[in-house]
């Protein structure tokens, strides 16, 4: 049964240090308060399964949360390098972290894979790519019936799936509706499901188009008003276009990063105090 819980109650009850962790969400819903209470709680040697790590996990790589990542793009999405990624593969700070690199196809397949309590995805050899050489989740085997080359993909089963969504139930039932990817093969892939939301209602209004995900299928759901920004969650909240833009910035120094955590994170400053000092001091971005 689908627990209503405050969002801090909910991490630490469901994600422990050492959990292998799916925080999915493409380009909206991309679940960063989240994010910000696993470094507040200080998880750490976290394994982190995202499709697009962002900022959000530039964030918790920096924050020392994270041992290894398991991805098929990075970077701050029209701006360039994640600064805190790059540091930790570059020169290992705050400390060194394994790559597991992945298509966004292989990706996708996984996780559908895990959904469908399946041990392997399969699909067509990748043409012209290294990455099944660099993974030791890939390997290619022969098709029983037709003695073609197939790519065998071993399933994501996260311990954890996180996402943001616009709405749930009292009973637990998500609806998420805009630009969505694989949030819910994740949520069915995992063994705890931890939804955060804008708004918990008395009754779901179904959309075609719409993405449904049962109760029963969810561990905890999480009432976070706009719990997605930087991001957005479509008809709740815009992009802040200007924080991807000021987290080029933040991020390419130590220092700055860390007075980030401390005042945004596990302090009490407000995000748009701690932005206001960066403008005071180096202008706005």
């Amino acid at each position: 049964m689908t627990r209503l819980l405050p969002l801090a109650q909910a991490v630490a009850e469901l994600i422990h240090d050492g959990d292998t962790v799916a925080m999915e969400g493409f380009t909206h819903l991309v679940p960063h308060a989240a994010g910000h209470e696993l470094i507040r709680q200080r998880r750490s040697n976290l394994t982190l399964l995202r499709m697009t790590p962002d900022i959000i996990y530039d964030q918790l790589i920096g924050a020392g949360a994270v041992r290894s990542l398991v991805f098929s793009w990075g970077g701050n999405p029209g701006i360039g390098s994640l600064h805190r990624f790059r540091d930790a593969v570059e020169r290992g700070w705050p400390h060194p972290i394994e790559l597991v690199e992945h298509t966004h196809g292989t990706m996708a397949a996984a996780y559908a894979a895990g959904a469908a309590a399946l041990p392997l995805a399969l699909m067509r050899p990748i043409a012209g790519s290294d990455t099944p050489g660099r993974n030791p989740h890939m390997t290619e085997i022969r098709c029983p019936f037709t003695g073609q080359p197939l790519l065998a993909v071993a399933a994501h089963r996260p311990d954890v799936a996180v996402i943001h969504a616009q709405r749930a139930d009292r009973d637990g039932n998500v609806q998420l509706w805009g630009i969505t990817g694989v949030q819910k093969d994740a949520a069915l892939a995992a063994t705890r499901v931890l939804v955060t939301v804008e708004e918990i209602v008395d009754r779901l209004e179904r959309k075609p188009g719409d993405v449904f995900l049962p109760g029963a299928a969810v561990t905890a759901v999480c009432a976070v008003p706009n719990g997605a920004h930087p991001s957005y969650a479509q008809g709740y909240s815009q992009r802040d276009n200007a924080f991807y833009r000021m987290w080029d910035g933040i991020s390419r120094d130590r220092g700055r990063f860390l007075a980030w955590i401390d005042q945004h994170v596990r302090g009490t400053s407000s995000m748009e105090e701690f932005l206001g000092s960066l403008e005071t001091e180096v202008g706005p971005a």
